[in-house]
């Protein structure tokens, strides 16, 4: 009788393998997939802004660089505006003419900025916002069969 009993388990493991496993180890499986799946997702978003941080840091040096050189720029133009300016006009005359004409393109360009910058979206994990979506459909798919 001993050896009926270990073989009738035997047999129900063979029909759980082929197919019908308990609903709490599918559960469970399903359960450690998930958790698998966001923490794959997090480490994707993680690598993702920080790849989007060093190009962000990278460029704002870059352009920091452009505008230190180019508000030198400026100033020998602006120097350079305004002998022209003085062999014709007193030196104050055409020191104040070239300054209103900066303050006019600082002023238009300080505006277009602002513009520009509040037109602009959060920098986000664009990548790994879309594999999420993808994911949650899959799963929604998955729960309706």
């Amino acid at each position: 009788m001993s050896n009926a009993t270990p073989h009738a388990h035997g047999a129900d493991r063979g029909a759980q393998a082929a197919g019908s496993e308990p609903v709490g180890e599918l559960v469970q499986r399903a359960s450690q997939q998930l958790t698998e799946l966001v923490r794959g997702e997090l480490r994707l978003a993680q690598a993702e802004m920080k790849q989007k941080g060093k190009r962000f840091g990278k460029g704002g040096g870059l352009f920091g660089g452009a505008g230190v050189a180019g508000f030198l720029t400026l100033q020998a133009l602006a120097a350079t505006a305004i002998a022209g300016l003085a062999m014709a006009l007193p030196v104050w005359a055409a020191a104040l003419i070239i300054t209103a004409v900066l303050g006019v393109i600082t002023a238009a360009l300080a505006l277009t900025g602002k513009k520009e910058v509040s037109q602009a979206s959060p920098p986000a994990p664009e990548q790994t916002i879309d594999s999420v979506k993808e994911d949650v459909a899959q799963i929604k798919e998955s729960a309706q069969r």
